[in-house]
């Protein structure tokens, strides 16, 4: 009788909770509110003003709120982290079976397929073809709002890759207004939440981000309006998928896991999703370039490349030229240089601050030319 009542009780009080609608996402008051203000036209220039309440007040610039201090309980977060790290690879090596060694060839092999479709590819001149309204520069400002978002929800690193792949893809389809950019933008990042993350932020909590600027029916409205562009082509490979493959081989002259050129990669590898001129390299392409910027940028006097990498990603140094040099320019803010979200992320010591290091002025051409034997 007592082990009933008890069951009654928590019964009625799970009622009680399901009937307050409550939630882990339900307490947005620690959130960052962001509105995206009038997108300017010129290069290298962020715009992020909040919205008054009056269209004849004056706009206020947006300063970022810096990040609050850590509880004692969580102090030792980079040590996770570096666990966590060692465990992100999938080199295929047979000792590891949630590698699945003895499949890894098939696997690349079907995802390099799978990222070469057409139906999954958004078109490397849209903005040209397509957009009236929307230019390079407002697309950089979108995607560094997105990065902040994502930080300030804590989503994984694929659903951020993921919602810019949306946007890129709706825009190949579909003419839009500026000031739809941003709804946008946080109804890709909501598609993209529900199929990577285990406990996606809710509809109220994009609404709340852009401090309501749109409503509740106007997300789910371009949340279906992109669904139907990408006829629910959802899933693809991102440059994050094929970064964990490649870490590992990058590594191969180290004598132990070298957690500074991973989070190097990575962070070159977000970095490209500022530039629209990165948007027609496949994410394979991309990821393989961040990490030959990497090891250039780590050991600048040592070729960065190996047949062993060569053998791993597909692409000789001569295929990464260009896309190298677009990310460098990124990286010594030659492009992009108002665009600070990534560049303050990994700055941090749980990224091992490699958004600080320094990387020479210019990559020599012999790097270019092939490994030697």
């Amino acid at each position: 009788m007592a082990d009933q009542e008890n069951c009654v009780r928590l019964t009625r009080a799970a009622r009680k909770r399901a009937a307050s609608g409550s939630s882990s996402f339900d307490q947005p008051l620690s959130k960052k509110r962001v509105v995206l203000g009038e997108l300017s036209s010129l290069s290298n220039v962020v715009v992020l003003d909040y919205v008054t309440a009056s269209a004849a007040a004056p706009r206020k610039k947006i300063t970022r709120a810096k990040p609050k201090a850590k509880k004692a309980t969580v102090a030792k977060k980079d040590d996770v982290s570096k666990i966590n790290a060692s465990k992100d690879h999938t080199d295929g090596t047979l000792d590891d079976p949630q590698n699945c060694g003895p499949y890894a060839s098939d696997i690349y092999e079907y995802l390099h397929k799978l990222e070469a479709d057409p139906k999954k590819r958004p078109l490397p001149d849209y903005i040209e073809k397509v957009q009236k309204d929307v230019n390079p520069n407002m697309r950089g400002v979108l995607v560094d709002w997105l990065v902040e978002v994502a930080e300030e929800y804590k989503l994984v690193p694929d659903t951020l890759y993921m919602t810019i792949s949306y946007v890129d893809r709706f825009l190949s389809l579909n003419v839009l207004k500026r000031q739809r950019l941003q709804l946008l933008g946080v109804s890709s990042m909501l598609i993209a939440s529900k199929y990577e993350e285990i406990n996606p932020p809710n509809v109220e909590d994009f609404c709340y981000i852009t401090d309501n600027t749109y409503t509740k029916e106007e997300v789910v409205k371009m949340e279906a309006d992109i669904l139907k562009s990408l006829k629910f082509e959802l899933g693809s490979p991102t440059i994050k998928t094929f970064l964990r493959k490649h870490t590992r081989v990058a590594q191969e002259d180290y004598k132990s896991s070298n957690l500074q050129l991973e989070f190097m990669g990575y962070y070159l590898g977000e970095l490209s999703l500022l530039e629209y001129n990165c948007v027609k390299f496949l994410p394979s392409l991309v990821a393989a370039s961040a990490i030959f910027l990497a090891r250039f940028m780590i050991r600048p006097k040592m070729h960065p490349w190996s047949t062993s990498l060569e053998q791993c990603t597909g692409y000789k140094s001569c295929d990464l030229k260009e896309c190298v040099h677009i990310i460098h320019d990124l990286v010594l803010s030659r492009r992009g240089g108002g665009l600070q979200a990534i560049r303050d992320k990994y700055k941090q010591h749980k990224f091992k601050c490699v958004a600080i290091m320094p990387s020479p002025p210019e990559i020599p051409a012999s790097f270019f030319e092939g490994v030697k034997e």
